[in-house]
């Protein structure tokens, strides 16, 4: 692996590193809150970075809270450039991450979908009686602790 990718995947972890520092210290925007950083994406020619985040007990909306981090991201910008001696610090861009909204969305069908399963499902009487013991007659010997094969049982349980 070449070194290039290396240092962007590096440069991408401290800039995640810095941006939830700050964020959380020094941003006072009131649309922003408490954020969390999930990733950041820098682009080959470093000159935008993708800043995947998601609200953390927000009473705003993401899309309000997007909005203060784009005004913030002129500041976070040069924190970001300080705090890592960059020449040139990567623009900006705050992307909302609804990984785990969709996750708990399809969570929650995939419940709804067991729970009505399991109300539908009937038990069948007929299931009910295969699956109780029952003696088989090739199976019997006269003495009942001896049996024809090793390991097989004079009375045999069928079913689950």
């Amino acid at each position: 692996m070449s070194a290039e990718p290396q240092r962007r995947r590096r440069i991408e972890s401290e800039i995640q590193r810095v941006l939830s520092e700050v964020i959380a210290r020094e941003v006072k925007d009131p649309r922003v809150g408490n954020v969390t950083v999930t990733s950041v994406s820098v682009a080959a020619d470093m000159g935008v970075a993708r800043v995947y985040f998601t609200p953390f007990a927000s009473k705003n909306h993401p899309e309000d809270v997007r909005i203060g981090l784009t005004r913030a991201g002129g500041f976070l910008r040069g924190e970001v450039g300080r705090r890592l001696r960059l020449r040139h610090a990567p623009r900006l861009e705050f992307v909302h991450d609804d990984t785990a909204d969709r996750a708990a969305h399809l969570t929650g069908l995939i419940d709804s979908a067991v729970r009505t399963d399991r109300a539908t499902h009937v038990d069948d009487p007929a299931a009910a009686t295969d699956s109780a013991v029952t003696t088989d007659p090739a199976d019997a010997t006269d003495d009942p602790g001896e049996s024809h094969a090793p390991g097989a049982a004079a009375t045999r349980y069928s079913g689950a």
